[in-house]
């Protein structure tokens, strides 16, 4: 059994006879009234997230884990095809496994997280960034660049980002997996 205080990003626990992974949590000391825990948890058996919010100190049921290399081979449809790094047996996980599948592309290694209980998989963590190619975006107009302009991008892999003026297609630019959003133009 775990507490309050041991809750992090990344955590899993038991929560509503559902397993929950911690997203994001804010410990919260109020001026007036006992200190709580603000926590946004994902079901990593439907991918519903929910908001909540634990008293400090208060007993929670973590899930003991095990994290494995895999590398991202494929999809059909909404079936996604991982590979072990070390054994190379494969597994298939659901799209709804998945925090972002869009900015996955063929060969990327990802974290996924493995109950040690019953050996089920649980969730995928992507690295923290990923460098993609821009297959799609308009050409840039010149002279509207007097805010932070933006524009939409097409990735390799499928996803959309909203990307400066000055990027274009054929450029790799790094992309931050947790947001979705663009970090920088990588120079080859």
């Amino acid at each position: 059994m775990a507490t309050t205080s041991d809750i992090r990003n990344g955590l899993c626990i038991k929560y509503n006879n559902d397993i929950y992974k911690v997203i994001e949590f804010l410990h919260v000391k109020p001026g007036k009234g006992p200190a709580f825990v603000r926590t946004k948890l994902k079901s990593v058996t439907n991918g519903k997230v929910v908001d909540n919010t634990f008293p400090a100190g208060r007993k929670i049921e973590d899930i003991r884990v095990e994290t494995h290399k895999f590398q991202y081979l494929y999809n059909e449809g909404d079936t996604y095809h991982f590979m072990n790094e070390k054994d190379y047996s494969q597994i298939q996980l659901q799209k709804s496994a998945l925090d972002s599948p869009s900015l996955m592309k063929e060969g990327e290694i990802v974290t996924i997280i493995i109950n040690s209980e019953d050996d089920m998989p649980l969730s995928v963590d992507l690295p923290a960034s990923v460098v993609l190619e821009v297959t799609h975006t308009e050409p840039g107009v010149k002279g509207n660049t007097a805010t932070n302009a933006t524009k939409p991008a097409t990735m390799e892999s499928g996803a959309i980002v909203n990307v400066p003026l000055f990027i274009n297609e054929g450029d790799k630019i790094k992309v931050e997996t947790t947001k979705g959003t663009y970090q920088e133009r990588i120079k080859e």
